[in-house]
């Protein structure tokens, strides 16, 4: 019943809001999947995957002259994961997916601090995963500065396991919560300055990552940095962004990192009022095979979906301390009409260092999706195909006769954001 005593506490103080701007809305988002080699090549007579997930959430933000709080809750349901009359969320995907408070501090600075949404520029290194159905957050405090076009963020957190049942344990500050690269203490400094055609900002971010010695008691932290910059210039109907970031330190595990780096490239053109062209490029280092260190970049935080392939074959959950990427795309965004438009995209893969065989050369995706919008909500549908090379075969341990002779994913997604209370 916590949940429902949770949602109700929020629609009964909602209605205490009468002299201060306020809102509660949500977003209910069901997608069902056909998954046939997504984020891996399926072997020649496995079944296919398919199922349907649907996440909920319901938002509440309260905002008067000097503070401003925000609450999100989530739940993430697979339809028949729970069996029929349990009393309980048998997945325990209920959470808190936002709750922050911000403070102003001055006209142009204010603090915000608690679980929030990291996202900046394309989202390559820092994002909120929309595409996710449980999306990603930091539990972090920051300090925004903004005047004019220039902006400054400053972001500090420490993250801790609350593992005694009287608080935290006693004995040390060991952060056991480990795997895709969560850290035990994060530093950002984020600033961005617009010009009239043209945007500049500068990344730096630390990462701490616990370590453990042989017995697994704590034994201090490795630093990763990660630094770096995204430019965009913006003229009538072109358009040009660049990302370049370096990465050196220490990652999870204690390795070296030496020689890290992504650099991105994309232009754009709108080549009539109805149809946008794309074309790109990225480069992501690989694991140059020196012993005891690595020059793999890995885009950490970003929102990882976005780039390389719909399809997450690439640094989704995957490839850290790989072979890297070289990743030419090009793109047509068509309006179909005022309601309706189609994506279509097409990405050739190779790998930034050679598999042990010599080969580079992984393949191609082609990705498609159709947006439509209704009156109150949208539908969204995609599909995906890898055509592997001989390099995506060894990358992922299988050989091209046990794999499947047709790579690919389709999916339908609805979404609705109602908006239950507005006003002040």
């Amino acid at each position: 019943m916590k949940k429902q005593y949770i949602i109700l506490a929020l629609l009964l103080a909602s209605f205490q809001f009468a002299n201060a701007q306020f809102t509660l809305d949500g977003e209910f988002r069901p997608r069902t999947e056909y998954r046939n080699g997504f984020g891996n090549l399926i072997a020649d007579g496995a079944d296919a995957g398919f199922g349907v997930s649907t996440r909920v959430r319901l938002n509440t933000s309260y905002m008067t002259d000097n503070y401003w709080v925000y609450v999100s809750l989530q739940d993430i349901m697979v339809w028949g994961e729970n069996r029929q009359i349990l009393p309980y969320d048998q997945n325990n995907s209920f959470a808190v997916f936002q709750a922050w408070a911000e403070i102003k501090l001055g006209e142009n600075t204010s603090t915000r601090v608690g679980r929030q949404v990291l996202s900046y520029d394309d989202q390559r290194i820092l994002g909120g995963l929309d595409w996710a159905q449980q999306g990603r957050n930091h539990d972090a405090a920051l300090i925004k500065y903004k005047k004019d076009n220039f902006m400054l963020d400053f972001a500090l957190a420490f993250n801790q396991d609350y593992s005694h049942p009287t608080g935290f344990v006693s004995t040390g500050t060991a952060y056991n919560t480990t795997g895709f690269f969560s850290y035990k203490t994060m530093q950002m400094l984020y600033m961005k300055q617009k010009w009239e055609k043209m945007t500049g900002s500068l990344l730096l971010l630390n990462n701490g990552f616990q370590e453990f010695d042989a017995a697994n008691a704590a034994d201090g932290v490795s630093n990763l940095q990660t630094l770096g910059t995204h430019l965009t210039y913006k003229d009538g109907g072109f358009g040009i962004a660049a990302n370049a970031y370096l990465q050196t330190g220490k990652r999870q595990g204690g390795v070296d990192v030496k020689g890290a780096y992504l650099l991105g490239l994309d232009a754009t053109y709108k080549a009539t009022d109805k149809v946008g062209l794309g074309l790109g490029i990225e480069a992501i280092s690989g694991n140059d095979g020196a012993a005891g260190e690595t020059g793999a970049f890995f885009p950490l935080y970003g929102t990882n979906h976005k780039f390389n392939g719909f399809m997450d074959y690439f640094y989704v959950g995957n490839h850290a301390n790989s072979i890297g990427l070289v990743d030419i795309h090009a793109s047509a965004n068509i309006t179909l009409s005022k309601t309706s438009s189609l994506m279509v995209k097409a990405l050739n893969f190779r790998g930034e260092q050679a598999l042990a065989s010599g080969e580079k050369s992984l393949g191609t995706e082609i990705d498609l999706v159709y947006k439509k919008k209704f009156k109150g909500y949208a539908l969204v549908l995609g599909y995906s195909q890898m055509f592997a090379n001989d390099g995506m075969y060894e990358l992922k341990g299988i050989t091209e006769a046990a794999a499947a002779g047709t790579q690919n994913w389709a999916w339908a997604m609805l979404v609705i954001k109602p908006k239950f209370l507005t006003g002040k």
